[in-house]
C-alpha cells in the first residue's frame, strides 16, 4: 500500500518529473483527475496496459494505493505531452506505434530518472542526460 491522497501524490509526481528539465514550463498538476477504472482495461486493445492518460485526467488499472509512483509519473507525463502538443501526441501512436514512439519514450525516461535500480546490479536512472 503506498499512502497519500491523489493531489499529495499528483504534486511529487510533477516535483519529480519538473527537475528532469525536460520541459519549459512546470507541469501543473491541480485539475489532473485521478480514477480507478478497471472497466477501461478490459476492453481487448487495453488489456497491456496499468494506466491511461487524457489531457485532464489519468486512468488506473488498480486503486491509487496500488499504483507506484512510477506509473503516476509516466502517465502525469502524457499529460503534459498532450497539453502542450494536442492531437499530434495521440496521433503518433498510429503512425510510429508505441514502443518506438518518441512520446513513449519520453514518458519512460522521465519517470525513471533519478529513481533506484528494479534490482541488485541493474543501472540507476539519472535524469542528468537527455531521453533517447
Amino acid at each position: 500500500m503506498i499512502p497519500g491522497t491523489a493531489a499529495e501524490r499528483l504534486r511529487a509526481a510533477a516535483d519529480h518529473l519538473n527537475a528532469t528539465g525536460l520541459y519549459d514550463r512546470p507541469i501543473d498538476p491541480r485539475r489532473v483527475r485521478v480514477v480507478h477504472a478497471p472497466w477501461f482495461f478490459r476492453v481487448p486493445t487495453m488489456r497491456r496496459f496499468d494506466g491511461y492518460a487524457l489531457p485532464e485526467c489519468i486512468l488506473l488499472r488498480r486503486p491509487l494505493d496500488e499504483t507506484s509512483d512510477e506509473l503516476l509519473r509516466h502517465e502525469l507525463c502524457h499529460v503534459w505531452q498532450m497539453r502542450r502538443r494536442g492531437p499530434l501526441m495521440p496521433l503518433s501512436y498510429v503512425v510510429k506505434g508505441y514502443w518506438d514512439n518518441p512520446y513513449e519514450r519520453e514518458a519512460r525516461w522521465a519517470s525513471r530518472c533519478g529513481s533506484r535500480p528494479r534490482r541488485p546490479g541493474a543501472k540507476n536512472f539519472s535524469c542528468r542526460r537527455t531521453p533517447r
